[in-house]
Protein backbone atom coordinates (compact mmCIF):
# COMPACT_ATOMS: atom_id res chain seq x y z
CA UNK A 1 0.00 0.00 0.00
CA UNK A 2 1.62 3.17 -0.90
CA UNK A 3 2.01 6.00 2.15
CA UNK A 4 1.60 9.48 0.27
CA UNK A 5 0.23 11.94 3.05
CA UNK A 6 -2.69 14.70 2.39
CA UNK A 7 -0.06 17.69 1.61
CA UNK A 8 1.15 15.52 -0.92
CA UNK A 9 -1.98 14.14 -2.28
CA UNK A 10 -3.14 17.58 -2.59
CA UNK A 11 -0.91 18.52 -4.63
CA UNK A 12 -0.97 16.21 -6.73
CA UNK A 13 -4.71 16.74 -7.24
CA UNK A 14 -3.57 20.77 -7.78
CA UNK A 15 -1.12 19.41 -10.54
CA UNK A 16 -3.86 17.81 -12.09
CA UNK A 17 -6.41 20.38 -12.21
CA UNK A 18 -3.44 22.56 -13.72
CA UNK A 19 -3.13 20.40 -16.74
CA UNK A 20 -6.72 20.85 -17.86
CA UNK A 21 -6.32 23.08 -20.57
CA UNK A 22 -7.15 26.44 -20.13
CA UNK A 23 -9.77 26.56 -22.72
CA UNK A 24 -11.82 24.02 -20.90
CA UNK A 25 -11.20 25.82 -17.05
CA UNK A 26 -12.23 28.64 -18.24
CA UNK A 27 -15.74 27.28 -18.93
CA UNK A 28 -15.76 25.80 -15.44
CA UNK A 29 -17.32 28.12 -13.07
CA UNK A 30 -19.02 27.76 -9.45
CA UNK A 31 -17.04 23.88 -8.79
CA UNK A 32 -14.84 23.46 -5.78
CA UNK A 33 -12.72 20.66 -5.47
CA UNK A 34 -12.21 18.02 -2.70
CA UNK A 35 -9.72 16.33 -1.13
CA UNK A 36 -11.43 13.36 1.49
CA UNK A 37 -10.05 10.73 2.81
CA UNK A 38 -12.84 8.08 2.44
CA UNK A 39 -15.73 8.29 0.02
CA UNK A 40 -19.29 9.72 1.64
CA UNK A 41 -21.42 7.79 3.73
CA UNK A 42 -23.51 5.47 1.41
CA UNK A 43 -20.93 5.41 -1.47
CA UNK A 44 -18.72 2.55 -2.39
CA UNK A 45 -15.56 2.04 -0.35
CA UNK A 46 -13.48 1.83 -3.72
CA UNK A 47 -14.82 4.72 -5.19
CA UNK A 48 -12.25 7.18 -6.68
CA UNK A 49 -13.91 10.10 -7.25
CA UNK A 50 -17.53 12.24 -7.32
CA UNK A 51 -19.09 14.78 -9.49
CA UNK A 52 -22.02 16.31 -7.14
CA UNK A 53 -24.05 18.65 -8.59
CA UNK A 54 -25.99 19.28 -11.88
CA UNK A 55 -23.71 19.01 -15.50
CA UNK A 56 -24.16 22.29 -17.23
CA UNK A 57 -26.30 20.39 -20.33
CA UNK A 58 -28.79 20.00 -17.51
CA UNK A 59 -29.09 23.01 -15.95
CA UNK A 60 -32.07 25.12 -16.46
CA UNK A 61 -32.26 28.98 -16.23
CA UNK A 62 -33.57 28.88 -12.67
CA UNK A 63 -30.43 26.91 -11.87
CA UNK A 64 -29.27 27.92 -7.95
CA UNK A 65 -26.32 29.65 -7.50
CA UNK A 66 -24.65 26.69 -5.21
CA UNK A 67 -21.16 25.34 -6.29
CA UNK A 68 -21.45 22.08 -7.80
CA UNK A 69 -18.69 19.89 -5.63
CA UNK A 70 -15.55 17.21 -7.08
CA UNK A 71 -14.17 14.79 -4.67
CA UNK A 72 -11.18 13.27 -4.79
CA UNK A 73 -11.18 10.28 -2.48
CA UNK A 74 -7.47 9.94 -1.28
CA UNK A 75 -7.70 6.27 0.38
CA UNK A 76 -9.00 4.32 -2.00
CA UNK A 77 -6.81 5.67 -4.84
CA UNK A 78 -3.82 4.95 -2.87
CA UNK A 79 -4.93 1.31 -2.31
CA UNK A 80 -6.04 0.89 -5.93
CA UNK A 81 -2.53 1.89 -7.11
CA UNK A 82 0.36 0.03 -7.40
CA UNK A 83 3.16 2.77 -7.00
CA UNK A 84 3.23 6.27 -6.81
CA UNK A 85 4.09 7.18 -10.89
CA UNK A 86 0.66 5.28 -11.26
CA UNK A 87 -0.81 7.05 -8.75
CA UNK A 88 -0.22 10.32 -10.34
CA UNK A 89 -1.98 8.92 -13.94
CA UNK A 90 -4.58 8.04 -11.85
CA UNK A 91 -5.57 11.18 -9.61
CA UNK A 92 -5.34 12.35 -13.56
CA UNK A 93 -7.64 10.20 -14.78
CA UNK A 94 -9.78 10.96 -12.10
CA UNK A 95 -10.06 14.49 -12.07
CA UNK A 96 -10.58 14.70 -15.56
CA UNK A 97 -13.43 11.90 -14.80
CA UNK A 98 -15.33 14.38 -12.29
CA UNK A 99 -14.21 17.80 -14.49
CA UNK A 100 -16.46 15.94 -17.54
CA UNK A 101 -19.37 15.26 -15.63
CA UNK A 102 -19.64 19.00 -14.88
CA UNK A 103 -19.55 19.16 -18.38
CA UNK A 104 -22.45 16.56 -18.73
CA UNK A 105 -20.17 13.99 -20.34
CA UNK A 106 -20.89 9.70 -19.09
CA UNK A 107 -19.68 7.49 -17.76
CA UNK A 108 -20.00 5.25 -21.30
CA UNK A 109 -18.10 8.26 -23.76
CA UNK A 110 -15.93 8.44 -20.59
CA UNK A 111 -14.69 4.95 -21.01
CA UNK A 112 -14.71 5.30 -24.56
CA UNK A 113 -12.19 8.26 -24.59
CA UNK A 114 -9.66 6.43 -22.14
CA UNK A 115 -11.18 8.01 -18.74
CA UNK A 116 -13.14 5.12 -17.16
Amino acid sequence: MLAVGRDEFEALVDRALDEIPDEITALVHNVVVLVEDHPLPGEPDDLLGLYDGVALTERGANHADMPDRIFIFRQPLLDFCEDEDDLVEQVRITVVHEVAHHFGIGEARLHELGYG
